[in-house]
């Protein structure tokens, strides 16, 4: 009984800490001026990055070579196990 009132002590314990390091961050962001337009433009130039620049300079190969997911799923292992391969007979 005792050590399950010190596991509800500890959870709630750790959800203060959470909820402080939360309103911290929140009350940062909210009086910020400059660094709102900052991190916009991080988060714009992220969806750049990952998003526009992965549809156009990396087409799905595998679907372009094979039709089956058969064929792809051996194309793979047969990737994946030659480097494996490779690298140990070194």
């Amino acid at each position: 009984m005792k050590n399950s009132i010190l596991n509800i002590d500890k959870k709630n314990r750790l959800i203060k800490i959470i909820n402080s390091i939360f309103t911290f961050y929140r009350d940062g962001f909210k009086g910020m001026v400059l660094g709102k337009k900052l991190w916009t433009i991080i988060l714009i130039k992220l969806f750049v990055m990952f998003a526009v620049l992965k549809l156009l300079f990396f087409p799905n190969y595998l679907n372009t070579k094979f039709e089956t997911d058969e064929e792809k799923g051996n194309y793979v292992l047969e990737q994946i196990t030659r480097h494996v391969s490779k690298g140990q007979s070194k």
